[in-house]
């Protein structure tokens, strides 16, 4: 299913828990430091979906890989220290199983009552799960009577846990899949125009995909972030020192080009912050772009800059939001952002617009300007949130909708 198209799927809603077992594909991937976890955000995201259906009296059986143990069995990556976070955030006990196949499993899953929760061990200490592989998917699905996916953050692998699983049960879209799709739904399958998109960020190489779709789909694109030097260099203004993909500029040309024959506006910098050097606190002044200095970068959009893009959103219902406009982690090099992020928390708090953002990157700089909560919809989901609104099918999508 590509994000033009509007999202079908069932819910946890349209389907009867009570006394089966339910399995739940979750992303526990964590932060984690010395055995403890240390950022407990994501845990946090997903445990309504566990309460409701331990509430509705489903045997709830909780999978999730954590990080990259490559199918082999790695200690220190084990799920186990997930287990006492995982029932804090659901108010109930959560028995754990040294694997997620087989007799560890089956006996943990067995044990359970109506409204119990197991963990079961990374997924990834098995092959089979990266791989899809059949086997593997039927041992899985063996476990259980009905298959729930919230791991939106997981859905562009096709993997056991997320398309196999799928294919071999009856399956529906988890509390935070299901707000994640709808959000995302509307800013891209059926959004209030118009629509406007800030894509921000270090590289043009990795947002072409992004670009390429959005100048297509939304009214206009707003260009922040190292990648804006690409395309000023395109249009003949030097930059200077600024990080700046040369080779791009052909590209950045043929992105103007369609987003012109497309109706879609394009918004770059008019000014910009610069300096010699890129520390804390480093001299710095504002230019016009054309007149950034041999010895100077940009890194940060200057007040014109940011003025033109308020308007531009303030003009606008919907937002999609994916990068920073500078080197936000760095004062003073963050005004940009944290002004852009503050007019956005006005407008959405107002009623007249709706946003949502994600990215790693982009959550971080919302927090930093301490606007996390006020927008409409924050993404945690990395490679699938940019792979959605790049216009790709996502398998774990797909596969809730057939």
């Amino acid at each position: 299913m590509s994000s033009s198209q509007p999202l079908r799927f069932k819910t946890l809603d349209q389907i009867d828990v009570a006394g089966r077992v339910v399995l739940v594909r979750l992303d526990l991937n964590v932060p984690m430091k010395d055995g403890v976890v240390t950022d407990a955000t994501r845990i946090d995201r997903q445990a309504p979906t566990v309460r409701a259906l331990a509430e509705r009296g489903a045997r709830v059986v909780v999978l999730s890989h954590f990080d990259r143990p490559k199918g082999r069995i790695v200690p220190s990556m084990s799920l186990k220290p997930v287990a006492a976070p995982l029932a804090a955030a659901i108010g109930r006990p959560v028995a754990f199983a040294d694997d997620c196949i087989g007799e560890a499993a089956s006996g943990v899953v067995a044990a359970l009552g109506d409204g119990d929760v197991a963990l079961l061990e990374n997924l990834r200490f098995h092959a089979g799960e990266e791989k899809n592989e059949a086997g593997f998917a039927d041992a899985l699905a063996g476990l259980g009577q009905i298959f729930v996916s919230d791991a939106f953050s997981c859905a562009h692998r096709a993997h056991a846990s997320t398309v196999g699983l799928a294919e071999r049960l009856p399956t529906a879209a988890g509390l935070s899949m299901q707000a994640e799709l709808e959000a995302l739904g509307a800013a891209l399958a059926d959004p209030r125009r118009p629509v406007a998109a800030i894509v921000g960020g270090a590289k043009v190489s990795t947002k072409i995909d992004l670009l390429n779709n959005l100048v297509a789909r939304v009214d206009a694109v707003i260009i922040g972030g190292g990648m804006a030097n690409t395309f000023l260099h395109a249009q003949g203004i030097a930059v200077g020192k600024s990080l700046c993909e040369a080779d791009l500029a052909e590209t950045a040309r043929a992105i103007l080009a369609r987003a012109e024959a497309a109706g879609c506006r394009v918004v770059l910098p008019v000014d910009a912050v610069v300096a010699r050097e890129f520390k804390a606190g480093a001299d710095s002044r504002t230019v016009e772009v054309t007149g950034v200095a041999d010895d100077e970068m940009i890194l940060d959009v200057g007040p014109k800059t940011v003025a033109e893009v308020e308007a531009c959103i303030a003009g606008s219902k919907t937002l999609l939001w994916n990068g920073p406009f500078g080197a936000f982690e760095i004062e003073p090099f963050d005004a940009a952002t944290v002004a852009v992020a503050r007019a956005v928390e006005k407008l959405t708090r107002a009623g007249g617009l709706a946003s949502i953002a994600g990215g790693g990157d982009t959550v971080a700089a919302l927090a930093h300007a301490g606007v996390l909560d006020a927008l409409t919809y924050v993404s945690t989901a990395g490679g699938a949130f940019l792979e959605f609104c790049e216009g790709k099918e996502l398998p774990g999508v797909a596969a809730l909708a057939r």
